[in-house]
């Protein structure tokens, strides 16, 4: 399959080199140099700074869409007129009101379009899906997630703080992950409450982001999200009626990644406990991209889409309607 980047920074370039198999024919970004040396590391790749350039070649068959907030929703517009499947980075919008008529252009066209919640892929939270789909975990209670990272000097200079670009700050960032993650395992929440409050960061959006969520069925997800966790960090616990999962790290400064499963015993008392470890390197990206590859071949269902984007975007912006009070 020929593929096209849309985005060379830091995301675009992770997703450009996950691409395997699949031959990367244009990388574009506003910066040329970054997209020349993107398109250096990709054998055959051409770079360009316009990327309506990359729409107008009927060679590509699928856009990897990278790009800061403001430009996810008008290029996978774009490239679905063009008629292009597409992978567009999370969130996908800036806001739901931005990503609801891509999702009707999407069903209109009959094209894949697939949101970038990778860590779906990572092998830990695959692992630990596949045990509480199972039922091994018995009925869910809650979750309870922690993600963050501490910036960096001059951060609040940066794209990510300034709403018009990024629609918001760290719950629209690494919040929706979690978001993502506890819809997954838990199902549509009914109910959210919460707290956005910007702390550290001279900032016009939130630096830190606490969610209470609550599922139809009474389970319910406690999450924070941190711009202010000074050494990174990701923690996401499932508790069941039987069983607790426990995933820390993602590899790289969040240490290795690891899933921790404790089993009950029928006393009770200390459980059994078994360590599954995955320090090799971080391999979700090109997961995702080899299962949004089978999506567009018919052979798999689409691992977070536009429709999980949607409900994730929806919560976080009924929490930061909050910003500096809860409820």
């Amino acid at each position: 399959m020929k593929l096209a980047v849309i985005g060379c920074g830091l995301v675009g370039r992770k997703r450009a080199l996950a691409c395997g198999d699949h031959s990367v024919a244009w990388v574009a970004d506003r910066d040329p140099r970054r997209a020349d040396g993107l398109a250096g590391c990709l054998p055959g790749a051409r770079a360009t700074s316009d990327w309506r350039q990359v729409l107008d070649d009927p060679s590509v068959e699928a856009v990897i869409v990278a790009t800061p907030h403001h430009l996810l929703a008008p290029i996978t517009l774009a490239a679905l007129e063009a008629d292009k499947h597409v992978l567009v980075e999370k969130p996908g919008a800036r806001s739901s009101a931005e990503l609801e008529p891509v999702l009707r252009k999407a069903q209109a066209s009959g094209r894949v379009v697939k949101v970038g919640f990778n860590h779906r892929f990572h092998p830990a939270v695959a692992r630990a899906k596949r045990i509480v789909d199972s039922g091994a975990a018995g009925r869910l209670m809650f979750v309870r997630g922690l993600y963050g990272h501490g910036g960096r000097i001059g951060y609040e200079k940066e794209w990510r703080a300034d709403p018009d670009l990024a629609g918001g700050g760290e719950a629209i960032d690494q919040g929706i992950h979690l978001v993502d993650l506890a819809r997954w395992i838990l199902g549509d929440f009914v109910d959210a409450v919460g707290y956005a409050p910007t702390l550290f960061w001279n900032m016009p959006v939130e630096d830190n982001c606490f969610m209470l969520l609550q599922t139809e069925s009474g389970a319910c997800a406690f999450l924070h999200a941190s711009w202010t966790e000074w050494k990174n960090m990701f923690c996401f616990e499932i508790y069941g009626r039987r069983a607790k999962l426990r995933i820390d790290g993602l590899g790289g400064s969040y240490g290795i990644e690891r899933l921790t499963h404790y089993r009950m015993l029928p006393g009770m008392g200390p459980p059994e406990t078994e360590v599954f470890e995955y320090p090799g390197p971080d391999e979700s990206w090109r997961r995702e991209i080899e299962s949004f590859v089978k999506a567009i071949a018919g052979d798999g269902n689409i691992c977070g889409g536009l429709s999980d984007a949607l409900a994730a975007l929806r919560i976080v912006e009924r929490i930061r309607k909050s910003r500096n009070r809860l409820g």
